[in-house]
């Protein structure tokens, strides 16, 4: 997943995003290159948050399931839900290498008004992200009700006459709060994406009408802006907030401090 992340900033924000605004670099916007590096784009999207989902239904079997724990929770089942996102992603994006126009790098005509576009573009949008908006909130809403249902059992056969705070509650209680701000910061960062690719075809995908302050455009724009930061965010959320990531992250800024003090003197 973070992995997935890096590519999304690499490819969709610093070779495209601000490229096409700033930098202009002649390479990028040459035909087929810049029709290789939008598939690109969207297939790291679709890595991205796919391996969000499959992060989530890892954490709803390894604390709701526990017979299906052990089966499931191997090396090559990670292996193989890799390589099925990975190949689903680049299959799903595959088909928008031919949505360019072919003299110039900007989308064309018949991407534009095809209504096999249009019925490839909705159904682009139900695969990414309102069925993984499902899923995410489907499973985290599982996996809340079960560490509720726990909580109370564990509560009832505790020995009443015991005092202070109990650390297993506390450790329920912070990853229910997670799994909240997990689904909230996936669902409100993509709705503005979801709305406008539900509402209008898209248009100026390439920044083609870079100074064009109509709503609808800000809108489109917003929304990309938002889509592009949430590939980031929940893996920032899942690594600062385990402990011993937080230890290791630790551990390497102290060696790096300690490396300088050295190379000093």
């Amino acid at each position: 997943m973070a992995a997935a992340d890096l590519l999304v900033v690499i490819l969709a924000v610093i070779a495209e995003q601000i490229n096409y605004i700033y930098m202009f670099s002649d390479f990028l916007l040459t035909l087929p290159v810049c029709s290789l590096a939008l598939v690109l784009r969207l297939a790291t999207t679709d890595w991205s948050v796919w391996f969000t989902v499959a992060f989530t239904i890892d954490r709803y079997i390894a604390i709701c399931c526990q017979k299906l724990r052990k089966r499931y929770c191997t090396e090559r089942t990670a292996t193989m839900v890799i390589l099925i996102v990975c190949a689903g992603g680049c299959a799903k994006s595959t088909p928008f290498y031919f949505a360019m126009d072919r003299r110039r790098c900007v989308a064309s005509n018949e991407y534009l008004t095809s209504s096999g576009w249009r019925i490839y573009e909705l159904f682009d949008s139900i695969i990414t992200p309102l069925l993984p908006i499902c899923l995410i909130l489907l499973f985290n809403a599982l996996t809340i009700r079960h560490i509720i249902a726990a909580n109370k059992v564990r509560r009832a056969v505790r020995n009443s006459s015991e005092n202070g705070k109990d650390p297993e509650l506390e450790s329920r209680k912070k990853s229910m709060i997670l799994l909240f701000t997990l689904s909230a910061n996936f669902v409100l960062l993509w709705m503005p994406y979801v709305i406008h690719s539900l509402t209008w075809q898209t248009e100026n995908y390439t920044y083609a009408d870079k100074y064009f302050s109509t709503p609808i455009y800000i809108l489109q724009q917003f929304g990309f802006m938002l889509q592009l930061l949430s590939s980031c965010t929940n893996t920032c959320i899942y690594g600062l907030t385990q402990r011993k990531f937080r230890e290791e992250l630790k551990n390497g800024l102290k060696y790096l401090f300690t490396l300088n003090r050295q190379v000093g003197t």
